[in-house]
């Protein structure tokens, strides 16, 4: 895996081969940071990652100065790796080891963009409830975003705040904002 942009493009980082991940592909991920280019400036990002495993999608956050970064998996080694990656490369992230629905069931932090990569195998229902959860809990910020990563085979077009979707391969990515305030009760005060 390597790091496609910003200020360590191109460095490669190995991790460990026991770690339970599927990691999102290079030319999946390029075609997700095409996508977030055009709607974010990176250096003043404050992102949330889902499902992290080896942490991929963060250091490519990272890499394009995005501070702080909060990464949350379910593995202690993922969350190891993580931790001595991010120390390597002077990244502002923290990793924390959690069950993710417990965690968005308490957090209470606000993120430009949250990213969630569960296993592509989890039921149509859990992926919704990521979505329910995030929104429920208003952790993103009225001008961010939520992206979740799933096979074709789930279905998250139907869900509210849903936007858009972007395929890649056996890859798809569903973006996520928040609904549009009504603009005639802000005229109104």
């Amino acid at each position: 895996m390597r790091i496609i942009s910003g200020k360590y493009k191109g460095r490669r980082i190995t991790p460990p081969k026991n770690l339970p991940v599927r990691p999102t592909t290079d030319m999946s991920k390029e075609a997700l940071f095409n996508v977030l280019n055009n709607h974010f400036n990176f250096s003043e990002l404050k992102v949330l990652e889902l499902f992290a495993g080896t942490g991929s999608i963060s250091y490519e956050f990272g890499s394009r100065g995005c501070s702080p970064i909060l990464c949350v998996d379910g593995d202690m080694g993922c969350v190891n790796f993580i931790k001595k990656t991010a120390k390597e490369f002077e990244f502002d992230i923290t990793a924390i080891k959690s069950d993710v629905f417990k965690f968005l069931e308490k957090h209470s932090g606000n993120y430009d963009i949250i990213f969630a990569d569960p296993p592509y195998g989890m039921e149509q229902k859990e992926f919704e409830k990521i979505v329910e959860l995030i929104f429920e809990r208003e952790l993103l910020d009225e001008e961010g975003m939520l992206v979740v990563e799933h096979s074709k085979y789930t279905k998250l077009d139907q869900m509210p705040n849903y936007s858009f979707q972007k395929n890649y391969g056996g890859s798809v990515f569903s973006f996520f904002v928040p609904k549009l305030r009504d603009e005639s009760k802000e005229d109104e005060g």
